[in-house]
């Protein structure tokens, strides 16, 4: 089946809304909510925010509801001066920028002790323009992070993405991810996007049909 893994309720909201739901229930902690949208059968788990969480509802995904298929969509902070206050981004690299075993392995920031590459590759076939995804357990003002967003070649930055790539790639099940640009990384971070997240969450909204329509082609390759 195809399976969303979805941080918050109101990004989630944004496909949920639009579609006929079937069935509601909870797994393992987490919600469940079946249906189809634009002719299209799906799951989506709700996972809540940060890497742990996602990185759970993506191996509850696979392993309890067989998905085929996983994708994400939500918002993410602009790091790149192409990441425009909402803009909807389809993500083909993600990194998770907090992970740091440099000083050990001699590797990047950002690479896992099993690997020698920060980067985990996405399905990327898609109408929207691509980016690299970076991703943290932290939303803040904090600018100490810029220096090694811009090094790791980062467009956009939030705290799920990486870790449903990972689990994607060790379970073997694709992954196509999307984001919608909410601030802009930095010393406003929180400001803007208390401001922009609704402007965001309505570009995520109306690019849906595109989202679901790529999602279910990914999944029939």
């Amino acid at each position: 089946m195809l399976t969303a893994v979805v941080a918050m309720q109101k990004e989630a909201d944004a496909l949920l809304l639009q579609a006929e739901i079937t069935r509601r229930y909870t797994l393992c902690g987490k919600q469940v909510t079946e249906g189809s949208a634009f002719g299209q059968p799906f799951a989506l788990v709700l996972s809540g925010v940060g890497k742990s969480n996602a990185a759970a509802a993506a191996m509850l995904a696979v392993c309890a509801l067989k998905a085929e298929r996983l994708f994400n969509f939500g918002l993410a902070g602009g790091v790149s001066p192409r990441a425009e206050i909402g803009k909807v981004l389809a993500v083909e690299r993600a990194v998770q920028y907090d992970f740091d075993l440099s000083e050990l392995n001699k590797t990047p920031k950002g690479t896992l002790d099993e690997y020698d590459s920060p980067y985990f590759s996405l399905f990327c076939e898609s109408a929207f323009e691509k980016a690299v995804l970076a991703t943290g357990d932290r939303l803040n003002d904090s600018e100490a992070d810029l220096p090694l967003l811009h090094a790791l070649g980062a467009d956009v930055r939030d705290m799920e993405g990486a870790a449903l790539a990972h689990v994607a790639r060790f379970t073997g099940t694709p992954l196509c991810a999307y984001k919608a640009v909410s601030n802009r990384a930095g010393a406003t971070s929180v400001e803007e996007y208390l401001q922009n997240q609704t402007k965001a969450l309505n570009a995520l909204r109306q690019a849906m049909p595109q989202i679901v329509r790529e999602a279910a082609h990914a999944a029939k390759m």
